[in-house]
């Protein structure tokens, strides 16, 4: 029907023209940003999962940066009790010399005075080691452990890893039971030199009788030391464990995202491409459909 009020012709290619425009407006935004989904419109259900993927990825690389500051307290506390299983051997290396009837009265002089200052260096070495400002073994001035909060291995909690994005995923590490046994003035380090402890007698190296005692609290300190280090190095390993999978985990999730959120420019520039075409070819029956009105005027002639 040829009409001058209504361009049935022409109302179908504005309509046309309108959804290609904004079609192609959608793929451009699309190919400028890079992601597939630029505001709920595009994909409300697909948006929604992928800021639960993208919480769940973040969370996992800060519990990475998490595991390897955890990794390198224990290093650092293993650090410290290497040195200390050096001294303890120094000490039994002395001890043992003393216990020998060949050794003269200057002789065990010279060793009881290294050896007390072994015994002062193992307490400095565990008054002192700290991590990131605080104190892994001991609080202030003394070696006995308490179950203060300027401890961290010391205390009696242990210390708590976040390994994971959620609450539940935690590590404890305590070791304060095997430290209290060691670091202790009661404990075996404070068995082995007075220098170590608040108020106790001297280990002996001076004389035959009293250096058997010091050996035997050697060995029982050096045990306990190990004990203490093999508890740290099994942390360590499950603390590098815990990252390779967050490793795994967060490289997958984030795969998972991106099939969501981001835009395939193959088929996005394909569909420009199309979309623009399409844009030409509207224009341009817009224009001959406006023509037609024309036809009506030829009729009043």
């Amino acid at each position: 029907m040829l009409s001058l009020h209504t361009n049935a012709a022409a109302l179908s290619a504005q309509n046309s023209l309108g959804a290609s425009q904004r079609a192609l407006s959608t793929s451009m935004a699309r190919l400028s940003t890079g992601l597939r989904v630029n505001s709920a419109m595009d994909d409300a259900a697909g948006l929604q999962i992928a800021t639960r993927l993208d919480a769940q990825t973040r969370g996992q690389a800060v519990a990475q940066r998490n595991t390897q500051n955890g990794i390198s307290m224990m290093q650092t506390a293993e650090g410290a009790f290497n040195e200390v299983t050096d001294i303890l051997l120094r000490m039994k290396d002395l001890a043992t010399e003393g216990a020998n009837g060949t050794s003269t009265a200057a002789d065990k002089t010279a060793m009881q005075a290294e050896f007390d200052a072994l015994g002062r260096e193992l307490k400095n070495i565990v008054d002192n080691t700290s991590f990131g400002g605080q104190k892994l073994f001991a609080t202030g001035s003394t070696a006995a452990v308490v179950t203060g909060s300027t401890n961290m291995l010391a205390s009696g909690t242990g210390v708590s890893f976040q390994i994971g994005s959620t609450a539940s995923e935690s590590m404890s590490v305590n070791v304060s039971t095997d430290l209290a046994a060691l670091t202790s003035d009661a404990g075996t380090l404070g068995a082995v030199s007075a220098t170590y402890k608040t108020t106790a007698t001297a280990a002996s190296v001076g004389t035959e009788v009293g250096v058997a005692a010091t050996i035997t609290n050697l060995n029982t300190a050096l045990d306990s030391v190990g004990k203490v280090r093999s508890a740290l190095g099994a942390a360590s390993n499950r603390l590098d464990h815990v990252y390779n999978n967050l490793q795994n985990m967060s490289t997958n999730v984030a795969q998972a995202r991106g099939r969501i959120m981001d835009v395939d420019y193959a088929t996005e520039t394909s569909k420009m491409t199309t979309k623009q075409m399409l844009m030409q070819a509207g224009s341009s029956m817009l224009k001959q459909s406006n023509s037609m009105s024309g036809l009506v005027m030829s009729l009043l002639q």
